[in-house]
């Protein structure tokens, strides 16, 4: 037998079927639970059943349906290609667990345009400050703001390019809690509508709503107009408006600065434990057939296009059996709870900046309340 590479999945009721050079990981067998890793090897009517079993199972989990058949075929043929990429993006990324996501009926070019947004090219603005230097020496190995409860649950931007505005409300939700031992939802839907903040350095370089935009732009723009509302009270629709409903009466949290971090592993962690979770960019392409485990991909471009918040790390993460255990970083994404580990995102720390998450990393600090 050629060699074959094991992969375990946290659940207990993980099964793992094992048929030569393929592996296909199973998380309990109905419909509820699908197929969570496939990388198969099957030829001619065996491969297309095959994948036409996943198909089944991928539409019944993600409740996904199609207006004509000449749609229905043509995403099951854009399936079978991310089936066949979920087993190459395996192979390269072999301490993470790839396959089926709900992301498995878009070709990457539908991925980047719906569900990315941090416009390619940005850079940050001219006129940022840089986060003072922070002693490192102390460092724990282990750190989370979720269990220290300065981490909104995970949220879902939909078919819209505002990631952006997810890591930036993130981070500012951080800060708030931070200056006010009081966790707030803040509105995206008010950064998608109403900041158009640019930076006059670059060409094309505004904030544009389901288009794209940039996490400093955003916290310059809740610096000028005062600060964000609730989310409750600017509830997120997912789509552009052309019109800007914010209500200064209801500022919820407001950004007294923010600044860049150095890009040094430790200091980020530093700034982190200081300063609460940090908006980061990243590039996305590992993340549309991510489902768990520590990402450390052999390859990985340094050209962001996606924002995130980062929110911890840890020392010793999941790796498939003959791989050491890999340290990690804790990244909150925007995808809803059935991406990933229930919406998080775990990739590996100590590869300098690895897909180019070390480069673009903003702290934000909230107004602080003074007592009356």
């Amino acid at each position: 037998m050629d060699r074959v590479v094991f992969f375990f999945l946290i659940a207990a009721t993980s099964l793992a079927v094992i048929s030569g050079e393929e592996v296909t990981v199973v998380v309990d067998g109905g419909l509820d639970n699908p197929i969570r890793q496939v990388v198969p090897e099957l030829k001619n009517d065996e491969q297309i059943l095959n994948a036409e079993l996943h198909f089944t199972l991928f539409k019944s989990k993600y409740e996904k349906t199609y207006a004509t058949q000449e749609e229905h075929d043509y995403r099951f043929r854009v399936f079978e290609a991310n089936l066949r990429r979920a087993k190459r993006n395996q192979l390269l990324d072999p301490s993470a667990v790839h396959g089926v996501t709900q992301f498995s009926d878009l070709t990457p070019k539908e991925f980047r345009r719906s569900y990315l947004g941090l416009k390619r090219g940005f850079r940050l603005p001219t006129d940022t400050k840089e986060a003072p230097i922070l002693p490192t020496s102390e460092l724990p190995t282990d750190f989370d703001w979720r269990e220290q409860g300065a981490v909104t649950p995970v949220k879902n931007q939909g078919m819209c390019g505002s990631c952006w505005s997810f890591s930036a409300t993130g981070a500012l939700e951080g800060a708030h809690f931070l200056a006010t031992k009081e966790l707030v939802s803040l509105s995206e839907q008010q950064l998608v509508d109403c900041d158009h903040e640019c930076d006059p350095a670059q060409a094309n370089s505004c904030d544009s709503g389901c288009s794209g935009g940039l996490m400093n732009n955003a916290f310059e723009y809740a610096l000028k107009a005062g600060g964000l509302m609730k989310e409750e009270d600017y509830p997120y629709t997912g789509r552009d408006h052309s019109v800007c409903n914010f209500d200064k009466s209801k500022i919820a949290a407001s950004v007294s600065n923010f600044s860049v971090v150095s890009a040094d592993e430790d200091q980020i962690a530093a700034n982190l434990i200081k300063h609460g979770p940090l908006a980061i960019a990243i590039n996305a392409m590992w993340m549309q057939t991510y489902i768990g485990g520590v990402s450390c991909p052999y390859v990985c471009s340094k050209s962001q296009d996606h924002g995130v918040l980062l929110v911890g790390f840890g020392e010793s993460g999941y790796a498939p059996i003959r791989l050491k255990e890999k340290p990690y970083w804790i990244i909150k994404n925007s995808w809803g709870k059935m991406w990933g580990e229930h919406g998080y995102y775990k990739i590996c720390r100590g590869r300098h900046n690895i897909c180019g998450m070390d480069t673009m990393v903003s702290t934000v600090a909230a107004v602080q309340i003074t007592p009356q």
